[in-house]
């Protein structure tokens, strides 16, 4: 079995082998290269549902549509029509997300979210886009997200209100990482002591498990956004 408690025994990465690369020094590669293959398989899925577009829409076509547009109706409903912009970011992040934690669950694959260094840079690049939203549209005004609803209290919420933002990407990283590193090693315990019968079922769990996580980040993510571009209290 893999080192790390990986949940198959045989890893595509490894028998290609890019678990590690050595460039000066040598580094993990295999989450990058899994990052690789789900952004490879989106984009030619795209192309293909692109090529299919008809006014009749096949079950590609309608289950995508299904997806976006659910995806889309909610970001609206939350954020009012001025959220309509951030839909194709926000729809992007759950796609994107869903797709890496679901990688773990195929067989030869690992999750590319079950890396912190992964989940670091989704959360890290969350963080620089909610508040760069808010920049642009309060420009140097957008200091009163983080004074309190009354100039007096200021000294207090400053302070607070920093540390809180900038937990936030921490927060970000460690949830989708601790889920779903989580739920590879008990996968991988199931497949060890039972390959078949146990691993099969919890699998769907797992696929429930997976989709709430990047459920959840890309409703965080939509707060944030919110709460950067709407008035300061």
């Amino acid at each position: 079995m893999a080192a790390g408690g990986l949940p198959h025994p045989v890893l595509i990465s490894t028998f290609l082998g890019l678990d590690e690369i050595t460039i000066g020094r040598t580094m993990e590669f295999k989450h990058v290269f899994y990052t690789w293959v789900v952004m490879a398989a989106l984009f030619t899925l795209g192309i293909v549902a692109r090529r299919r577009l008809n006014l009749v829409p096949g079950t590609l076509q309608s289950v995508l549509e299904t997806l976006i547009d659910g995806l889309e109706q909610f970001v609206i409903n939350t954020l009012g029509e001025e959220g309509r912009r951030f839909v194709a970011l926000l729809t992007g992040i759950f796609i994107f997300i869903l797709a890496m934690n679901l990688c773990g669950l195929l067989p030869g694959f690992d999750a590319p979210t079950a890396n912190v260094n992964t989940t670091a840079a989704m959360g890290l690049s969350v963080f620089l886009y909610y508040n760069f939203q808010g920049l642009k549209r309060w420009g140097p005004g957008y200091i009163h997200h983080f004074m309190g609803p009354k100039l007096a209290l200021a000294p207090l919420m400053l302070p607070i209100e920093l540390v809180s933002h900038i937990a936030r990407p921490v927060s970000l990283t460690l949830r989708l990482f601790g889920n779903i590193r989580g739920e590879e090693l008990v996968l991988a315990l199931f497949f060890i002591l039972a390959p078949i019968i146990s691993t099969f079922p919890v699998y769907f769990l797992f696929l429930l498990a997976k989709t709430l996580q990047a459920f959840i980040f890309f409703m965080l993510t939509m707060m944030y956004i919110k709460g950067a571009t709407d008035h300061a209290h």
